[in-house]
Formats: C-alpha cells, sequence, structure tokens
C-alpha cells in the first residue's frame, strides 16, 4: 500500500512549498493537495478536522502531523520515515 498524504495549502504559501520539498526528497510521489485559498468550504473543513487556521496541514496515512515546522521537526527526531514506509 502506498503512503497517502494529503495537505492543506495555498498557492503561495512558502511553508507549504518547503513542506512539500522534504516530502518529494523523502520519496512521496503523490501528494493530495487540498487548495483552501480557492475553495473556503474546504479550508472550513481543514479548521474543523484541525482547530488550526494556519497552512501548510499536513495528513500522513490519515494521521494529522501540523505544519511545515512540526513535519520537519519530525524527521529530525526519526518519525517522518517509519510513517512514510508504512
Amino acid at each position: 500500500m502506498a503512503v497517502k498524504v494529503l495537505m492543506y495549502a495555498t498557492g503561495v504559501c512558502p511553508y507549504c512549498i518547503r513542506a512539500e520539498q522534504l516530502l518529494r526528497r523523502k520519496g512521496v510521489e503523490e501528494i493530495e493537495k487540498i487548495r483552501v485559498d480557492t475553495d473556503p468550504a474546504r479550508r472550513d473543513e481543514m479548521i474543523t478536522l484541525t482547530g488550526l487556521r494556519t497552512v501548510p496541514q499536513i495528513f500522513i496515512n490519515g494521521r494529522h502531523i501540523g505544519g511545515c515546522d512540526d513535519l520537519y521537526a519530525l524527521d529530525r527526531e526519526g518519525g517522518l520515515d517509519p510513517l512514510l514506509s508504512a
């Protein structure tokens, strides 16, 4: 089973770009991006799911990781690779 990565993002968010770059370097080929800047209903969905208003909000295999800083922290702690290989 391939890893499922979902990212709530906007088109010009530098943190979204950094998060995507890290995931690509880790071998993630497919990222489902939900553009909350072009679809306000999806922003509301993101806020309901996470309680947060900022992007990116990243989910790996249904688990909420958080934003870009959270993703990089998870990688530094050695927790990202196991999630991506699950």
